[in-house]
């Protein structure tokens, strides 16, 4: 059962987020609405990401959540900002509510300061914990049935059995390395680490 959220009203520094996707991308009318908002502009944080970047990567929303306190105001943009998905943004939500940390998003008018703000956290934040627990069901289950069949659990094996054999064998007649490698269409460090295994 998911925590309850008991965000208190905001007691202390309002803090502010920004984040964009990719380096080309400006941070500026972020910045202007958490300014309009009422932050300080030298407590907004901010992070310009690839999106493949990861939580621990964000180095701009993990100092800010380091020095959040209980009774601190987190002001966002937009929801969207406080991760890549929607179980990563739903995550987030649910440990500010934890830390007992407001959060109050621009676009969606949500504020934790307030009942209907966090009756919203509170949905958002059992959301994340059932797509968690979804996701560690789909993989339990993937790999119960892999196992059932009696397939690999894992990674596949960049080269077959007889893959390997035929390298071996091409090897031994005095083939170089790469061009048995450009045969069988993987790298050659593939290729040595599939021999090495052998041995």
């Amino acid at each position: 059962m998911p925590a309850k959220l008991v965000t208190p009203a905001p007691t202390g520094q309002l803090l502010g987020y920004a984040r964009v996707s990719g380096g080309h991308q400006s941070l500026d009318q972020q910045h202007d609405a958490l300014a309009e908002a009422g932050v300080s502009v030298d407590r907004i944080y901010d992070d310009k990401l690839s999106g493949t970047s990861t939580k621990e990567q964000r180095s701009g929303l993990t100092a800010l959540l380091d020095y959040a306190r209980p009774g601190d105001t987190i002001v966002v943009v937009g929801i969207d900002r406080l991760g890549r998905n929607a179980a990563e943004v739903m995550t987030t939500i649910r440990d500010l509510g934890q830390r007992e940390i407001v959060l109050k998003s621009l676009r969606e008018g949500i504020d934790t300061s307030n009942a209907a703000g966090r009756m919203v956290a509170g949905v958002l934040a059992s959301l994340a914990q059932l797509e968690l627990e979804l996701q560690r069901e789909r993989r339990t289950a993937a790999k119960s049935a892999r196992k059932a069949r009696g397939l690999p659990i894992g990674r596949p094996k960049a080269l077959s059995d007889s893959q390997i054999r035929q390298a071996e064998q091409l090897r031994a007649s005095g083939e170089p390395i790469p061009e048995i490698a450009a045969t069988l269409g993987v790298s050659r460090a593939t290729l040595y680490r599939a021999l090495a295994d052998r041995q």
